[in-house]
């Protein structure tokens, strides 16, 4: 079953489809971002939209897939992003439900959206192989992204929920360990000539 799925993944034309859809997410993470990015600066813009960079990420690890190509830090960054934010991003979700007392139909679309983002990192486990450098630059990356997140106060605006920054910037900080952790697991660094 599972060899059949990842035949399925692995597929030519199927990969054109994901790399489609997740290009067309990408575009859209960047514009509903665009509010917040008018009143960021400049210098902090690559370190707030978080997800659609994951699926930017994505994007390219497909196109390296489709041309035979391999990049142990694509790996790397795709999967832990994809996986953290995936993840922060439905747990945002269901408290703003509880904030404000009722379920939305963006809030929904966001868990769908967001739930698929993990779900697709882990799809592409069998495909990745990294080395210790990409998870030493790949730590660097979210840890950094944390302390701009949540020191210089630029992570994504979600509502009501900003009174709570200082308890979500703690639960991101351990989703970063987590995902490294997951990283280091399941897509073991191995020193070798790629």
């Amino acid at each position: 079953m599972f060899t059949l799925i990842y035949r399925l993944l692995f597929n030519k034309h199927f990969l054109m489809l994901l790399l489609v859809a997740n290009f067309l997410g990408t575009i859209y993470g960047y514009y509903w971002y665009k509010g917040q990015l008018s009143n960021t600066p400049w210098y902090f813009w690559p370190f707030v939209p978080d997800s659609p960079t994951a699926t930017l990420f994505l994007c390219v690890l497909i196109v390296l897939i489709l041309i035979k190509k391999h990049s142990g830090l694509i790996d790397a960054l795709t999967f832990t992003t994809l996986i953290k934010y995936g993840v922060w991003a439905v747990i945002m979700n269901f408290l703003y439900f509880i904030e404000i007392g009722y379920v939305t139909n963006v809030g929904l679309m966001l868990i769908c959206s967001h739930s698929l983002m993990a779900v697709q990192a882990l799809l592409f486990v069998p495909h990745m192989h990294i080395k210790m450098r990409d998870l030493f630059i790949t730590a660097i990356w979210l840890f950094h992204n944390d302390v701009i997140d949540y020191v210089y106060m630029q992570y994504p605006k979600y509502g009501s929920l900003d009174r709570f920054a200082e308890h979500i910037g703690y639960c991101s900080f351990w989703l970063t360990v987590i995902v490294l952790v997951l990283l280091f697991i399941l897509v073991s660094p191995r020193e070798r000539p790629l």
